[in-house]
Formats: C-alpha cells, structure tokens, sequence
C-alpha cells in the first residue's frame, strides 16, 4: 500500500526557498515589508510547489490566541438547540472564529469529557446551553474562569451572562391570546418543572395573568417526555372535567407539544373544534398539523447571535456588568386556538 506522503513543515519551506525559517515566518505573518521582491517569490513558490499550508492553532498558541469557542448544548437533537446553533455559527464566520459544537446528551461522562477537551483546545470562550447540567459540570465551568455566556436557562448561583427569550412577556401574550378567544379553563402543561427557570417564569406568568383576568379555572401539570401514559391521563381528566366549557393547554415547549399532539389523537381529540392547543417554540410541523397548532414563536437564530456576540465582547476585554439579554417573542396564531 502506498505510503501517504508527509505533510511539510516550516522547515521544509525554508530549505526549498534557500532562506532561514524566521523569514518564512515573517512571510506567513504578513510582514512581508521586511523581506526583498525575490525573497518573497522564492517563498511563495515554495509555499505552492510543496502545498505546505501552516497550523493555525500552532500560530494562534503563539499569539497567545485560538480563535476557538466552545460551545456545550445538552441536547443537540432538540429543534431550539439546532436554531440556536445556526446563529451562534453564522456569528462566528463574521467575526473569524471557530467553533466546536460538543453534545453531552445529557450525560455526566459526557459534560467531563468535554469540559476537559475544551480546556485541552485552549477555547477563548464558552457557550452553555445548560440543560441537564450537573453541578460537577457547573463547577469545573466556574472554575474555568473563561468568558461565558449562558442560553436561555440560567444556573442557580451562577453568576454569568444570560441570553435568552422574555418569558414573562411571552407566556403573558399566549395566556391573553387564550383568553380573547373565549377560553375559559386553561391547563399550563410542562415538563418537570425542577429548578429549570424558563418553566417557572412562563409558569409563573401564566398564573399572574390568569389570575389578573379571573380565570375561572386555571391549572398546571407536569409529564415527561417518555412518559405517555401519565400524559394520556392528564389530558383526558383536564378534557372530560371541562368540555361543557371552552378549554385550552398551553405547552411549556416544543418537544412536549409534539408530544400533546399526540396524546389527542390517541385520545380521539381535536385541537381547535374540541380543545385548544398553544405551544411555546415553533417547530416546522406545527402549520402542517391539520388546522395547524399556535405557537409562541421564539427568535432562536437572534438568541444564538447574541450570545456569541456576547461572550466576544468578553474575550476582548469588556468589563461591564453582568447582564441578562432578554428577546420578545412573536405569536404564530393557527387554527388550533380558534373554538368552534
């Protein structure tokens, strides 16, 4: 088998160009004012005749940059993530840095692995999103020292920048939209709810602006992701204790709508003619859905942006306080809250 030929060095440049390596250097780092018209020639034929093409880590260890961020996201196949993402990247082109996506999945071996591989890459700084992080995890993060920048969910006691969605405000809209549409019992449904702040503030919004407006019944429950059965049962028990009256859920995500979505068609359930449906995230499927489910759509590619941004700011030396960035978000308004 053919032998894959070695890849050249520096010091292979310089023999083939008749120089010394500071000169090549001096080439490669554009101070080409320091060298003659035909020393420059001579490098660059020998740059193209040998296809050397330089580490850019190496050269960025010694300028004491990497242009590396990090970026940690617990669940990479969650469709907020892959936005998320999109922007965060399109950031990173425009201001000349390279990202490294790690996935944890949401294991602990897996949070380590990658907390220490991006120790070992010298990242500049750091993107959370900080799902399911466990508090080993957060400590090496504090630990770290670098430039961080935290999306959509904060970490108790952790003190660092946050970019995010205005939950308040937008679970405060799709509870009023509910509301103007005649809706009069109303089942706020979430994942479990933990010390996860999104969930508590849109839950905590929806609860003050029911109240504001004297709901007459307004309800929360809670049902994992995998677990169908518990969310067959909290649905039917909310449908058969109200269908006399107009009655609604409003899902905390996307993931658990879709998962609502499917309950009431197992339940023989029509979001729109027998119960409404609103979901927090806007999810390509939602229009496509029969009627087609309301969403409370969130400028997730605008959050990742800015997060980047953010912690760019940070890098370069920006010492202002510590902030929370905080985005509206838009109501996609679909058949699914129309009562019949």
């Amino acid at each position: 088998m053919k032998r894959k030929a070695a890849r050249a060095t520096i010091s292979d440049v310089a023999k083939a160009a008749s120089t010394g390596k500071t000169s090549v250097s001096r080439y490669l780092n554009g101070e080409h004012h320091a060298l003659s018209a035909a020393l420059k020639q001579r490098i660059e034929e020998a740059i193209a005749a040998l296809d050397y093409r330089p580490s850019q880590m190496a050269r960025g260890l010694k300028r004491g940059r990497t242009r590396l961020i990090g970026l940690i996201i617990a669940d990479i196949t969650n469709p907020y993530s892959v936005d998320v993402l999109s922007g965060i990247e399109a950031a990173c082109r425009a201001q000349g840095f390279t990202l490294l996506v790690c996935n944890t999945n949401n294991e602990v071996d897996q949070e380590r692995h990658y907390l220490q591989l991006l120790s070992s890459y010298q990242v500049e700084g750091i993107v959370v999103n900080a799902v399911g992080m466990r508090e080993e995890a957060l400590s090496m993060l504090q630990q770290s020292l670098l430039p961080m920048v935290l999306i959509d969910r904060k970490i108790p006691d952790f003190a660092c920048d946050v970019v995010g969605l205005n939950n308040a405000e937008a679970a405060s809209v799709a509870t009023e939209h509910l509301l103007a549409n005649g809706y009069q019992a109303i089942l706020f449904l979430s994942e479990p709810l933990g010390l996860v702040n999104t969930r508590l503030e849109r839950l905590q919004a929806f609860k003050a602006t029911a109240q504001r407006h004297q709901l007459a019944s307004a309800e929360q429950a809670e049902a994992a992701l995998n677990e169908a059965a518990k969310l067959d049962s909290i649905l039917r028990d909310f449908y058969q204790r109200h269908q006399q009256h107009n009655c609604a859920v409003m899902v905390a995500n996307g993931s658990l709508t879709l998962q609502v979505a499917r309950a009431l068609r197992r339940l023989g359930l029509r979001w729109g003619p027998d119960i409404g449906l609103l979901g927090f995230d806007e999810l390509e499927w939602a229009e496509l859905a029969g009627v087609g489910i309301t969403t409370l759509k969130q400028p997730t590619w605008q959050i990742g942006y800015a997060a980047l941004q953010q912690v760019i700011r940070r890098i370069d030396g920006d010492e202002q306080p510590l902030a929370e960035q905080m985005f509206p978000g838009e109501l996609v308004i679909r058949g699914s809250t129309s009562p019949q």
